[in-house]
This record gives structure tokens, sequence and C-alpha cells, in this order.
């Protein structure tokens, strides 16, 4: 890879970022794929959990590589972003199959973490270690997400929506705070990143937090309602059979 996509720095939408975006959504197939293959047999169980220690074996040591003296950053290297999180979430709800972690992973990495991905805060090129973070995290998280959904069937409710937009803003207010404070800006909470992003759409700071609230929340309504439909018209179905 190296040879065939060298670059010195990060260019969004250039040969290293597309590259890795095609990798993505193979992957996306793949996996949807490989959770129906497994979906409601006795391979599920195991399997999941296998794909939950996978995640965890790539993203702790990465995680960890940022305390390292060579990489540390109070503005980056703290777990704060909600990626951060995700991947948590992502490896709870494999071992687990909880619906509410399944749809905390699905709504938050369907949403937040493909935008990191469309438009990615890196400088760092392949085979840096900041760039290889970055991007196993955020595809990992993706992958499990859609797996967890659209492979094994463990699908979103209106309730643990409701929850999913709780954990949401309590994390939002935890890290608006200590942003304040400390005088970092994880999340974006505190303004916008250097690069271009969504969030350049949505107004000046602090009215694009406001708004980003209210279309986050609205666009995980729009994600949640197809799978209630469905939830209904299942149970629907069953009451006329039985």
């Amino acid at each position: 890879m190296t040879g065939l996509v060298a670059q010195d720095r990060f260019e969004t939408f250039g040969t290293q970022h597309l590259v890795v975006l095609g990798i993505f959504a193979v992957g996306l197939v793949v996996v949807v794929w490989f959770g129906r293959q497994v979906r409601g047999t006795e391979a599920e169980a195991w399997v999941s959990r296998v794909l939950a220690v996978g995640i965890c074996c790539v993203t702790i040591p990465l995680q960890v590589m940022q305390f390292l003296p060579d990489e540390w950053s109070p503005r980056t290297s703290l777990p704060f972003q909600l990626c951060d999180l995700a991947w948590m979430f992502a490896v709870h709800a494999l071992w687990t199959r909880s619906r509410l972690t399944s749809t905390v992973t699905y709504l938050w990495g369907i949403t937040l973490t493909t935008q990191g991905m469309a438009t990615p805060d890196l400088s760092s090129v392949w085979p840096e270690p900041r760039f290889i973070m970055f991007w196993a995290m955020h595809v990992l998280i993706v992958w499990g997400a859609v797996y967890l959904v659209l492979g094994l069937g463990i699908l979103p409710t209106w309730a643990t929506y409701r929850r999913t937009v709780a954990i949401t803003l309590t994390w939002a207010v935890l890290v608006f705070t200590y942003n304040a404070v400390a005088g970092v800006n994880y999340g974006y909470l505190n303004g916008k990143p250097k690069g271009a992003s969504m969030l350049d759409y949505l107004g000046p700071w602090p009215f694009y937090v406001a708004v980003e609230i209210v279309v986050v929340a609205a666009v995980w309504a729009l994600l949640t309602w197809p799978w209630t439909r469905r939830a209904a018209k299942d149970a629907l179905v069953e009451t006329r059979a039985s």
C-alpha cells in the first residue's frame, strides 16, 4: 500500500482516503451477508463474541498508544470522542447482543462515525500509527453496527432510540464542560474543526451545536422508524396467524 498510495500528508478524497473508503464499502456487504448466515444459529453467539474480541485487539492497543510520550496530546489522546465510546458500545453489543447498545452503535455509527470518515480531521498518512488508529476504529464501529442490525436483526425501537438520545446528551454536557475548563475541543462542541466538515453548513458556534442536536435527533428518528414499522408488521402477522 505504501508504494502505491504514498503521500506526505493526508488529503480528503485523496488516494489513501479513497482506498480506505473502498475497503470499507466492500466490507459492509461482507459483514451483512456474514451476519445473516449466522443469525439464529448456534454459531451466532460465539461468532459475535469473536468479533467483539477482535475489535478489542485492534482498538485497545491503539488507544494505549496515544498515552505514549511520542503520541501524547491533551487535545486528542483522551478517550472523550464519541468514537472512543462507540467502539466500547459495539463490543458490548456484540458480546451480549443487547438491543440498547446495538442501537447506540447503529445510530452513532451510521451518522456520526461516517461523517468523520467522509471529512476526517486527520493529517497522518499510512502507515503512521494515528492513521491506522483513526481508520481501524471508525471502520470497525460501522461494520459492527450493520452486522448487528442488518445482519443479526437486533433492531432499534423507540425506547432504545430515546435512551440513545439521553446517553448522547449526557456525553455532550460532560464533554462540553471539560472542554471549557481544560481549553480543549473534544467532539467539536466548543468550536469547529480546522478542516472542512458538515458543521460548516450549520452556522457559527454555539448555534451550530443546537442545530446539530436537532438534526441528529431527527435523522436518528428516521433511521429508527422503518425498523419499528417492520416490527409492528411482523407482530400483526403473528397475531393473525395465531
